[in-house]
């Protein structure tokens, strides 16, 4: 799979309410290079979702120009583009978008049917897919047999499944706890850096945008970017405290870092949100068992494991 460059040229979406002007792009221009994930933030009515429609084709801007690859997609005709969306973009939702009665599998191959993939091309494409969000086991399973992490997994794979260059997600996070909004972005980025593709998100989420290469900040359709960078430095070089530190990880260039963090304090592995052979790390050694050293201790203190009041 080849990463895909995106750049939007002085880009601007003016919107016709009643007998009223409203524009939600003022003339944004910025590049996202090949396997770069970049975050856009901004608040509600800053024209975040309206860049991504403009990046995917699915709105055009009232002027300016997108170019994928250096290939001007603002251009393309309506068929042209519906090749693009089925080929070469993937999309990822808040509201993860399944279908109700349809499997894991089932609807991780949809896409694949609509680009027009043969059936064993289909359940091929997909099981890869689950394989590498690990939901293998849970193919067979409907969206309400599965947690809200469970199923952003499976909008994940359904995204991955065409082998896309470049992905496009508006909040994928925004229906989850903190916790798994985390790892489910982790294993984006870890997918992203393994199968070699670029990523684009938007998001409110500060934690999760450390995840990110790079941040570019919307206001009132204008694209904030020497404040951003400056405000995103600081967020980078500050001190963190022991309680954030473990969210993020200390080291940010590691691929599949859910193996530390947060969740192993409260007992929630995000190791398992990754394919073992590729994206995880091996498992630590205590995982094997407690050390000779450990057992020998607890033989030497035994009140010290004892429940509370069975003390003679």
């Amino acid at each position: 799979m080849t990463a895909s460059s995106v750049e939007v040229r002085d880009v601007t979406r003016t919107f016709r309410l009643g007998s009223e002007d409203i524009r939600a792009l003022k003339g944004v221009s910025f590049r996202v290079e090949p396997r770069e994930f970049v975050a856009l933030i901004g608040r509600s009515g800053s024209g975040k979702t309206t860049l991504l429609n403009i990046m995917a084709g699915l709105d055009r801007p009232t002027s300016g120009e997108v170019y994928m690859n250096e290939r001007r997609i603002d251009a393309l005709s309506e068929r042209e583009l519906t090749l693009l969306r089925r080929r070469e973009l993937g999309f990822i939702f808040q509201s993860f978008g399944l279908l109700p009665l349809l499997s894991a599998q089932e609807n991780v191959e949809l896409p694949l049917r609509i680009a027009g993939f043969g059936h064993g091309e289909r359940v091929r494409l997909a099981k890869s897919a689950l394989d590498l969000v690990g939901l293998t086991r849970r193919a067979h399973h409907r969206p309400y047999e599965l947690s809200g992490g469970e199923q952003q997994r499976v909008a994940i794979a359904r995204a991955i499944a065409t082998e896309p260059k470049l992905i496009l997600a508006d909040e994928p996070t925004g229906e989850l706890d903190s916790t798994t909004a985390r790892a489910v972005f982790g294993l984006l980025r870890a997918l992203g850096r393994e199968q070699g593709f670029t990523i684009v998100t938007c998001t409110h989420d500060r934690l999760v945008m450390e995840m990110a290469d790079r941040v570019e900040e919307l206001a009132d359709g204008v694209l904030m970017s020497k404040e951003t960078q400056a405000l995103w430095k600081h967020m980078q070089e500050r001190e963190r405290s022991p309680f954030e530190a473990a969210f993020v990880g200390t080291d940010r260039q590691a691929d599949g870092d859910g193996s530390k963090g947060l969740s192993s304090l409260i007992g929630a592995d995000t190791r398992i949100f990754a394919k073992p052979a590729s994206l995880s790390q091996p498992a630590p050694e205590a995982a094997a068992g407690p050390a000779p050293g450990d057992i020998e201790e607890a033989q030497e203190e035994p009140d010290r494991w004892a429940r509370p009041g069975s003390r003679e």
